[in-house]
């Protein structure tokens, strides 16, 4: 058993390792592959074989959901028809971690002949497919982690996190947002928190205690414990919110002291809250509670009014809703 942890280990190590000097050895040529997708007015097309095509395969489905659209071309069936989904418009990003995977070599002529443009994601920095491409990002590892050398493993790794970076670096500056990726994903738990809006998971302000800024704690307490609830609204006298308190905002108040209780919730409740709309997300909510350090937040509607609240309790208490 210790052997096995320790081999297992092992690779883990060796391809962390891998990854981690990916870091060093980013630089302008990254930056003109990103600049190049942006521009690219048709799609990028991803082809490798054999463990680098299963990865590339990957990278084109992680561009596709994320704004980028892409495909994945054989290169073998590339050279029997498939290349008539190719156009001038198209980027090619080649993965070959040697740059002289034989198959791709032999599409190279035909790719440039068509006028598409060529990433190569490759470790040979001198081979065949890096001499052909005009951007070339260098995914080359130390050595696998295979205690044979052969499996590709250190190297599929850093070649799938270099892909990761290309489509999170075109996600950012595309600004695509959670609405857009809601529209690529609208199935299972993922699709339904993207697509759940804060007005199908909030409570009306009926289901909370309303106090003034002069209420006690003790009349806070009091409220609290009779509707069940661990917040409550603080308005101004004409209705408006000035502020919420929980009981979690007790602490910050002398609990112990015989005074306590007789101190006005104005002192101690949060005057300064962020509002939702009632149609952002279910995971905009959260991202808003958990980043505040909040248990609940106020929701307003169309015209700015008070609509109710959102609280982080009722979120996590929906069976189907995974915020994490």
């Amino acid at each position: 058993m210790k052997e096995i942890l320790r081999h297992a280990r092992e690779v883990i190590r060796i391809e962390a390792e891998a990854v981690q000097g990916l870091l060093d050895r980013l630089d302008e040529n990254f930056v003109r592959a990103v600049e190049m997708l942006l521009a690219c007015p048709g799609r990028a097309v991803i082809t490798g074989i054999g463990k680098s095509g299963l990865v590339g395969r990957k990278i084109a489905a992680t561009l596709t959901s994320t704004g980028t659209p892409a495909t994945f071309l054989h290169p073998v069936e590339g050279l029997h028809g498939d290349l008539g989904m190719v156009t001038e418009k198209d980027v090619l990003l080649a993965i070959s971690n040697s740059g002289e995977t034989a198959e791709i070599i032999n599409l190279l002529p035909i790719v440039k002949k068509i006028g598409v443009k060529i990433i190569g994601l490759t470790g040979g920095l001198t081979s065949t497919l890096a001499q052909n491409s005009q951007v070339v990002i260098d995914v080359g590892v130390e050595r696998e982690a295979c205690p044979l050398g052969l499996a590709p493993t250190s190297s599929t790794t850093a070649t799938l996190v270099v892909g990761d970076a290309l489509a999170v670096a075109l996600m950012r500056q595309r600004k695509f947002g959670e609405k857009d990726f809601a529209l690529f994903h609208p199935g299972g738990s993922l699709g339904e928190r993207l697509a759940l809006q804060v007005k199908d998971i909030m409570r009306p302000m009926a289901d909370f205690p309303a106090l003034s800024q002069e209420s006690t704690v003790s009349e806070f307490i009091q409220a609290i414990n009779r509707q069940g609830t661990d917040v409550a609204l603080v308005l101004h006298p004409d209705g408006s919110l000035a502020g919420m308190i929980t009981d979690r905002d007790l602490r910050r108040g002398e609990i112990g002291s015989p005074q306590f209780l007789s101190r006005v919730v104005g002192g101690l409740m949060n005057p300064d809250l962020p509002a939702l709309e009632e149609g952002s997300s279910a995971a905009e909510a959260v991202r808003e509670l958990m980043e505040k350090n909040l248990v609940a937040l106020p929701v307003l509607d169309k015209e700015k009014r008070l609509k109710g609240l959102v609280t982080l309790r009722d979120i996590l208490n929906r069976r189907n809703l995974k915020v994490f």
